[in-house]
């Protein structure tokens, strides 16, 4: 499930830009200044976040300068949201960092392709769509892993890692690594602890014999391969 921070310090919008976003499938954070919207990036990295450039106290303007100049915000999705309809003003936003720039009053139609459209460009993990490799089929909007008509057994923790592992096919990644973008980066486990869910990860997948799909590679990590000859048909 897409994450979603929401920086608005007007109450009433907020909270519709949240219930929609959730009714869309996402799970919703909201900030209502500076702070708040810098205390939730600490505690774990959305996916996206709608910023309002009126904030109280620092402008949404200087948080995005802000997180484009730090390596762990860098790239993160922004569309900021604001009244200034100025071509100035876009243009402001869009130096600051903004992957877009949405002014309002604004439709909610609207706002949810814009989200989904930056989520493409920017974090195309992030989308819900389902994912296929080798007969091997993930579906994020019911959370069903199958092959053919065998469904799979897997638990939200190893669902979550084969998602990562079947939107990044083909490439290594380190315990490190996997601990940063499936538990998140603030979530202080041991690096082992990645090894025990891929092992539980393989038991899952070996009813639908794709248990060979995860290589490990000696010395540097785990892998998704997308060679079919390598594992039993």
């Amino acid at each position: 499930m897409s994450r979603v921070l929401v920086v608005e310090d007007e109450f009433a919008i907020a909270e519709l830009i949240s219930l929609n976003l959730r009714h869309a499938g996402f799970d919703v954070a909201v900030a209502h200044n500076a702070d708040e919207a810098q205390s939730e990036i600490d505690k774990v990295l959305p996916d996206l976040v709608l910023l309002d450039w009126m904030l109280p106290g620092q402008s949404g303007l200087s948080i995005a300068k802000r997180w484009r100049g730090v390596a762990r915000t860098k790239d993160l999705p922004i569309i900021m949201l604001t009244a200034r309809a100025e071509e100035t003003d876009k243009v402001a936003g869009l130096d600051a960092g903004a992957d877009d720039y949405l002014t309002k009053p604004f439709s909610t139609q609207e706002l949810m392709a814009r989200v989904r459209a930056v989520l493409r460009r920017k974090a195309p993990q992030a989308l819900d769509s389902a994912v296929e490799i080798a007969g091997l089929k993930l579906d994020p909007a019911t959370r069903r892993v199958s092959r053919g008509d065998q469904e799979v057994k897997i638990g939200p923790t190893e669902f979550k890692l084969l998602h990562f592992f079947m939107t990044h096919p083909e490439r290594v990644h380190s315990r490190a690594q996997l601990l940063d973008r499936v538990w998140g980066d603030h979530v202080f486990i041991e690096e082992r602890t990645v090894d025990v869910h891929v092992k539980r990860l393989r038991e899952a997948l070996t009813p639908v014999q794709r248990a060979q799909l995860i290589e490990t590679v000696r010395g540097a990590g785990y892998r998704l391969t997308q060679q079919v000859a390598n594992v039993a048909a």
